[in-house]
């Protein structure tokens, strides 16, 4: 299909929401990392006790993980509701929503009684409140991602999709802060500040996400009659073997994310007590340094490619699986750094921040919500249960059972990116350049910044 002039000078210069879209998102993915960062450390050091206090120590901590699983479990139905309507009604007011949901059900967490105050009704009401994050969760990502990149310039769409991609550290990094400050509040207040704190997050969010336009591309679709009827019929009946690709390429990614987030800082607790806070300055630094380094891997695919990225990423995954535990096991604090260091700016993020761009191309603008939503979710829902497989394994035959679980991930996610298309390839890159290479300076279409 021939581009009209406006749909050209957009894939030059991106919109003039291009900026506040891409920030936007990030301040969402933020809020979710925040709170999973928040919940897992919770898990692990306080809610065993909190809500689970009649159990052995390794039950209450499985329990805990467990309800940590819960809200992932939920995250494939809110892909499909909000991956829908994104399709459907656009992308805009379900990002609001979904953060305005998720953001109070964060700050209810830290409201909620303990078993001691209620008993059997405060495990409860926590299934009850990760229920309602998880639907929250799985309806954000997917239209998050898509405003950023579908306002991006067409050029530089890895580094604008990255952008949101950069809220998970920064997520994670703040939580880190705030646990470190509230753990010498001491009693409940350690665990209650940090989900608390999260409103200052959620509402920057908001006001952010209000003043963005609508996806310049939803709008093209939408004024041409093209919406799909039914979004998630129709992927799941042409492009079902892509939601199955995401599926893969997500776990090798969510997996080890949330070995080296969540199940380490339980792991090295327990060699040591002291070493948690190590743990905790290990987290910071690393997630501090991820800020950056998943806008340059994101840079990098614009460069070279989706696919060569992520290989690699996958690759150092499998090396990695192994080294991390001895690492772990020396007790050294400046190797279980490196630990953080290695496993989230380096091997994380070079996954991380390729997928926005590449998930959203496997799939046609009128399913491409509901498409790169459910993919990322359904694996969301597997990997969420990743920190109580982790302890399971650990319990029955020890750390190597954990980097075994590392190790497979990889090579799941190997497996996946031989079977999965590049998207922004050499050809694709030359295509780009060729429809955009007469673009007036003058810009036709005021939504259009004059500059890339």
């Amino acid at each position: 299909m021939a581009l009209t002039e406006v749909q050209r000078q957009r894939a030059v210069h991106g919109t003039r929401d291009k900026k506040s879209a891409a920030i936007g998102a990030a301040v969402g993915t933020c809020v979710e990392n925040y709170d999973f960062l928040a919940y897992g450390t919770a898990s692990a050091l306080y809610f065993g006790t909190a809500f689970f206090p009649g159990a052995d120590p390794l039950v209450g901590t499985l329990l805990s993980f467990a309800t940590l699983g819960v809200g992932f479990a939920m995250r494939p139905l809110g892909g499909i509701i909000g991956g829908y309507l994104g399709d459907k009604i656009g992308r805009k007011p379900v990002l609001v929503a979904a953060l305005l949901v998720m953001g109070l059900a964060t700050f209810a967490i830290g409201l909620l009684p303990t078993y001691q105050t209620v008993g059997v009704l405060a495990p409860i009401l926590l299934v009850s409140v990760r229920v309602i994050q998880g639907v929250a969760f799985g309806a954000e990502w997917g239209g998050a991602i898509l405003m950023a990149y579908e306002h991006a310039p067409w050029r530089h769409r890895g580094r604008y999709s990255a952008i949101p991609t950069a809220g998970n550290p920064a997520g994670v990094f703040l939580a880190n802060i705030v646990f470190l400050f509230s753990v010498h509040l001491g009693g409940e207040w350690a665990w209650r500040v940090p989900f608390l704190a999260s409103a200052v997050l959620v509402i920057a969010g908001l006001i952010i996400r209000a003043r963005v336009s609508e996806s310049p591309e939803f709008e093209d679709v939408k004024d041409r009659g093209e919406t799909a009827k039914n979004p998630l019929l129709k992927v799941l009946k042409d492009d079902w073997r892509n939601l199955l690709r995401v599926i893969g390429l997500r776990l090798v990614e969510s997996a080890g994310f949330y070995v080296v987030v969540t199940y380490i800082l339980s792991y090295i607790s327990g060699l040591d007590a002291d070493l948690r806070e190590v743990g905790l300055v290990g987290l910071c630094i690393a997630t501090a340094i991820g800020v950056g380094s998943s806008l340059f891997w994101g840079d990098l695919t614009d460069k070279f490619g989706r696919k060569p990225i992520y290989l690699v990423g996958s690759i150092l995954s499998i090396a990695f699986g192994f080294p991390m535990f001895l690492m772990l096991n020396s007790q050294v604090p400046v190797l279980i750094v490196f630990v953080y260091v290695i496993g989230l700016p380096l091997i994380h993020d070079m996954l991380a921040g390729t997928q926005g761009a590449w998930f959203s191309e496997l799939f046609s603008t009128d399913t491409r919500s509901s498409g790169a939503s459910i993919g990322y979710q359904l694996a969301a829902a597997i990997s969420g249960f990743i920190p109580f497989i982790a302890t399971a394994l650990a319990a029955a035959i020890g750390w190597g059972g954990v980097s075994l679980l590392y190790v497979a991930a990889g090579v799941v996610g190997v497996v996946t990116v031989l079977l999965t298309r590049e998207t922004w390839s050499r050809k694709e890159r030359a295509y780009v350049d060729e429809v955009t290479s007469a673009v007036p300076t003058a810009v036709v279409d005021p939504r259009v910044a004059n500059q890339s």
